[in-house]
């Protein structure tokens, strides 16, 4: 039987097959881990990013992460975040605390620098919000923090309350504003799970490229730290029904280098040399 299902989960995943499939599942209440492997969400990406966070808080037996989206805008992303929140909290009895960082009304910065900025893209006040329609659309589950990330993520972790990170949307725009943002991954006092899911909205443009941009920001942050390393998302096209699915190259994963050592039941082997 094991072989049969077997058999039958891979038939389905099979074009045409599988959009048929995906038509089908659409009309089911189905789990949210199962609609984060068939892409059933608005923004697959927070789904799937979520439901990697609620496994690995499981793994470490973490009973609360946080959400976050940085660059919320209009807040459609955000109220996605949240529903898809409460759902794989439903699933997986992991609690899920929701937090959007935005400059607010002002959109982006009056200021953008050079050519790392993509001025040839981003202008200042792009995306404004409108934070009163926006705050009536949220749940208890989610907070917004306005203000510029350089001055709102260094106080981030001073709230006691706020759980590990587990997953982080970064869609700040400006390779200046995503280096300030990133550092919620490095600071002194920061909790996060050993390995934090991350999603980079503007990795992949046409004009997108190393020495500017998001990806700039990863480089320089990876030189800049030890023991907090970003890369993509290694594996995660694999066995899944839709491997082409457009944001799977956007999905990254943090690793906490020096969190994963100090849980090796033989820490002294990592002083030897491997053969």
């Amino acid at each position: 039987m094991d072989a049969l299902t077997g058999r039958l989960k891979k038939l389905a995943m099979e074009p045409p097959v599988r959009l048929f499939v995906r038509a089908v599942m659409k009309r089911m209440p189905i789990r949210a881990s199962t609609r984060a492997l068939w892409d059933l969400s608005d923004r697959p990406a927070y789904l799937v990013g979520l439901v990697e966070a609620a496994r690995q808080a499981r793994r470490q037996g973490v009973e609360s992460i946080s959400a976050i989206e940085f660059g919320v805008a209009g807040g459609s992303g955000l109220l996605a975040l949240e529903r898809e929140a409460e759902a794989v909290e439903r699933e997986s009895g992991v609690t899920i605390r929701v937090y959007g960082f935005d400059n607010g009304p002002a959109g982006l910065p009056t200021f953008i620098g050079d050519h790392r900025d993509h001025p040839d893209k981003w202008k200042p006040g792009d995306f404004p919000m409108d934070v009163e329609r926006l705050r009536s659309r949220l749940g208890p589950r989610t907070s917004l923090i306005l203000g510029d990330v350089g001055d709102t993520v260094p106080t981030f972790f001073d709230d006691p309350d706020v759980p590990p990170l587990g997953f982080i949307a970064f869609d700040v725009d400006l390779y200046s504003s995503t280096s300030r943002a990133l550092r919620i991954l490095s600071m002194p006092g920061r909790r996060n799970l050993d390995r934090v899911a991350l999603y980079f909205d503007d990795v992949e443009h046409a004009i997108s490229h190393r020495f500017a941009g998001e990806l700039l920001a990863i480089d320089e942050f990876n030189r800049e730290n030890e023991h907090v390393k970003m890369d993509r998302w290694r594996g995660i096209a694999s066995n899944r029904p839709f491997p082409e699915a457009a944001y799977l190259p956007k999905m990254y994963m943090a690793h906490d280098l020096r969190a994963i050592a100090a849980r090796s039941p033989d820490r002294g082997a990592l002083l030897r040399p491997c053969l």
